[in-house]
C-alpha cells in the first residue's frame, strides 16, 4: 500500500504540492488528486527525500533524474483526458514515478526503460507500492511496442531529437502521443490523432535527458 509518512513526507506535505500545481495551472482533478497520493519521497533516494516534494527533478542514478512535480502532472492531465484509458506506453520508465501515476488513470501500463539497473529496482519499488497494472520491459524504447499497438496514449520521458513519427502509428483513434522534442531547446508537444488526421501542438519549453538507444 501506498504510505502516507511522516515530516517532510506526510501527507499535508503532499497536500501542499497539490496546491501548488493548481496554482502552476494543473485543472484536472483527478490527476491533483492522485498526485497527492503518490508518496514521490519513495522513488529517490532517501538522502534526497528533503527535497522530495520540491517542484525539482532529482537524480535517480544511471545519470536519469525523477521528473520535477509539475512536468509530471502536465503530462499525465494530457493523456488523463483520452476518449479511452485502456492502455497507455510510456517510453522511459525511470525511477517508476509517472508509471505510479499512470497506473491510476488507466487500465493498464506498458512501460519501457533501456538500463537494466534501474528496470530491477523500479520493479522492486512498484510491487512493494501495490502498482500491479504496469507491464515493465527492459528494452530500447524507441520503436515502441508495435505487437501491443494501439495505445490511447504514449509518453515519452526523455527528449527525442525529431518527432517520433514511428510511434505515432501506434496510436488509437483519439490517442495522444505527448513527448519532449530538441536538444539544447526543449519543446514540449503533443500529437493528437482524429482517424487518419493527426494534429500537433506546441506545449512549453522543458529541460528533459536526451532519449537513448540501446539496452544496457
Amino acid at each position: 500500500m501506498l504510505s502516507s509518512g511522516s515530516g517532510m513526507t506526510s501527507a499535508r506535505t503532499r497536500a501542499r504540492l497539490v496546491e501548488r500545481l493548481r496554482g502552476q495551472g494543473i485543472q484536472n482533478e483527478l490527476v491533483l488528486q492522485i498526485m497527492g497520493q503518490i508518496p514521490r519521497h519513495e522513488f529517490i533516494d532517501e538522502a534526497l527525500s528533503h527535497k522530495a516534494y520540491d517542484d525539482t527533478s532529482l537524480p535517480i542514478g544511471f545519470g536519469q533524474t525523477i521528473s520535477q512535480p509539475y512536468i509530471v502532472a502536465r503530462m499525465s492531465e494530457l493523456a488523463a483526458t483520452v476518449p479511452e484509458r485502456k492502455q497507455v506506453l510510456e517510453i522511459g520508465t525511470g525511477c517508476g514515478y509517472q508509471t505510479a501515476i499512470l497506473a491510476k488513470l488507466f487500465k493498464t501500463v506498458h512501460t519501457i526503460e533501456r538500463i537494466g539497473g534501474l528496470v530491477r529496482n523500479t520493479r522492486d519499488r512498484l510491487s512493494r507500492l501495490g502498482v500491479h497494472n504496469a507491464r515493465l520491459r527492459h528494452a530500447d524504447g524507441s520503436l515502441g511496442l508495435p505487437d501491443l499497438a494501439p495505445f490511447d496514449a504514449i509518453l515519452i520521458t526523455a527528449a527525442a531529437p525529431i518527432v517520433p513519427e514511428n510511434l505515432i502509428n501506434q496510436l488509437s483513434d483519439g490517442g495522444r502521443l505527448i513527448f519532449p522534442v530538441g536538444s539544447q531547446n526543449q519543446e514540449l508537444r503533443m500529437i493528437e490523432r482524429q482517424g487518419e488526421s493527426y494534429f500537433e501542438t506546441r506545449l512549453e519549453k522543458v529541460n528533459f535527458v536526451p532519449l537513448l538507444t540501446g539496452v544496457l
